[in-house]
């Protein structure tokens, strides 16, 4: 399913516009070919693409908001210096006024497959390594099927990014993706929050509230961390998987929810069924089929697709100068790193070269400073005991805050410090947070 913002005012002409294009689309019986359309500019994160008339009030603060989350296709009257102003401004594509349905349909089409699909890559998950081309074959089987699917790899290889693949090109495409985060649901609320409740059901109960489970009725559940979850969590959900079917809180009636799981999980699973800590049937439910995504430093040639990628997504966030390249030396250094926060650090590395640059292309010194200490750098001189424990003190640091999103909290427990020692750590060390 597709959803259109529609920020016009003409939005009842574009929609009259988009109902004929929906029928024409539903006509050719394709899966993937669903559209729905809105015109909330209050909550954009909830569409996939928008439509922007040049003809409303502010269009050009409109477009440089809307840029960031999602593609802007822009109309217009004929007018060459505004179409030129509009791409400047990061729009995607440029529409003529009056609109055509079959421009539009082909228009939209064309888009709805650069989202779905990467020159370098399957839908959002990129790299052209053997490795990770075998990891998009199972992707592809496992989305035509309605097996349920357990995602294993390291923190920030990308787990969430498969299981909305395997969820966008299956025929559960237009049904919900819910994301339940495991480990953040405590046991007192776990029956509320997974199967819902009726009114009166218990004090407070004023109204009759639905389920995670049954709001996915039709759709697809991921259980992010599933390796975390309590015996009690365990139970529960290896009952849906079974029955099929879920009872409210003070419900009288079993009801019937058709759902397809999607689990993930940065644990051994098979090691915590060894250990007593997760039951077997269970796991063998969900590990029907597996695909186990490898730490991008088993993978390294996609490194340099990743930085492309990366590069285009966040150098919009810069409005005061347009970052397009980096340079050989600071790209010769991301390629001698070992990223042990996968994916998610080294993006997290060209956000924040992005908002550091002085000029359009990236330099050394626009990365972080334990970038400096290159392997290629490091043969120069033998450093010192005390400097090299130093780097790595400070890269094990850095490296547990980047996992713990800047919880200093998480960070010290992950290290097995105390909070104040850590914090004197950073300190010392110069580390930003």
């Amino acid at each position: 399913m597709l959803n259109v913002l529609i920020i016009s005012d003409e939005s009842r002409e574009i929609t009259a516009l988009f109902k004929t294009v929906k029928d024409t689309l539903h006509k050719q019986k394709s899966k993937q070919k669903g559209i729905s359309f809105g015109t909330d500019p209050v909550n954009p994160y909830k569409y996939d693409i928008a439509l922007l008339d040049l003809a409303t009030e502010n269009w050009q603060k409109r477009l440089l908001d809307l840029r960031q989350r999602l593609p802007v296709i822009v109309v217009s009257k004929p007018d060459i210096k505004m179409a030129v102003e509009a791409m400047k401004l990061g729009a995607c594509d440029f529409l003529v006024k009056p609109l055509i349905g079959e421009v539009l349909t082909e228009v939209i089409d064309r888009h709805r497959k650069k989202m779905l699909g990467h020159k370098n890559g399957f839908d959002e998950t990129i790299g052209t390594s053997p490795i990770i081309q075998e990891v998009f074959g199972v992707v592809k089987k496992a989305a035509v099927s309605e097996s349920n699917v357990l995602i294993t790899g390291e923190s920030g290889t990308g787990k969430e990014l498969v299981a909305r693949a395997i969820h966008r090109w299956s025929p559960r495409s237009e049904g919900l993706f819910i994301i339940i985060n495991c480990s953040a649901i405590p046991d007192t609320l776990l029956e509320s929050e997974l199967f819902g409740f009726e009114k009166g059901a218990f004090t407070g109960a004023n109204y009759t509230k639905k389920g995670l489970l049954e709001l996915a009725d039709g759709g697809t559940v991921f259980f992010d961390e599933i390796g975390d979850v309590s015996p009690l969590f365990q139970i529960k959900i290896l009952r849906v998987i079974q029955e099929g079917e879920i009872m409210r809180i003070g419900g009288a009636h079993p009801i019937k929810v058709d759902v397809r799981i999607i689990a993930a999980t940065n644990k051994d699973i098979n090691y915590a069924c060894e250990k007593g800590t997760f039951r077997e049937d269970l796991f063998y439910r969900l590990n029907v089929i597996n695909i186990h995504l490898p730490p991008l430093r088993n993978r390294m040639e996609d490194v340099q697709v990743l930085i492309e990628h990366f590069l285009q997504k966040h150098a919009p966030k810069r409005k005061d100068i347009l970052i397009r390249c980096i340079t050989d030396e600071a790209m010769n250094m991301l390629m001698n790193y070992s990223y042990p926060g996968n994916i998610r650090e080294l993006e997290n590395i060209i956000e924040r070269a992005i908002s550091f640059a002085n000029s359009s292309e990236i330099f050394p010194q626009d990365l972080p400073s334990y970038l400096l200490q290159s392997p290629s750098q490091k043969v120069v001189s033998t450093p010192k005991l005390k400097e090299k424990l130093r780097d790595i003190e400070k890269e094990l640091i850095w490296t547990a805050l980047q996992k713990s999103g800047g919880n200093i909290s998480q960070a010290a427990a992950s290290l097995g410090v105390y909070r104040q020692q850590l914090q004197r750590k950073i300190k010392r060390l110069k580390i930003a947070t």
